[in-house]
């Protein structure tokens, strides 16, 4: 599992992005979190290949039973789904 890590100025909350390499809204929700000094983590899941995906695909479905992307997770308790700009910056405060 390659979990990349973004340096930034507002760490004041953990901050976990699912997120898929080719979908154009985890790409925007990176953005706006790179916009805001986000300090965050995040993972391509559709680069994680056999049973290491499967069991992210589990996690995920612990915060989002849908499974839809992008899927933001803030302090293991808040949870964005999609790309939501207000609700984002809100979570963020």
């Amino acid at each position: 599992m390659t979990v990349k890590h973004v340096d930034g100025t507002n760490d004041k909350k953990s901050v976990f992005l699912y997120a898929l390499s080719t979908c154009p809204w985890c790409k925007k929700t990176k953005t706006l979190l790179d916009e805001l000094k986000v300090k965050y983590d995040y993972l391509y899941v559709d680069l994680v290949v056999g049973q290491e995906q499967e069991e992210i695909l589990a996690q995920i479905e612990v915060y989002n039973p849908g499974g839809g992307f992008p899927t933001l997770v803030i302090d293991k308790a808040e949870v964005i789904i999609g790309y939501k700009p207000e609700a984002i910056k809100e979570a963020l405060a």
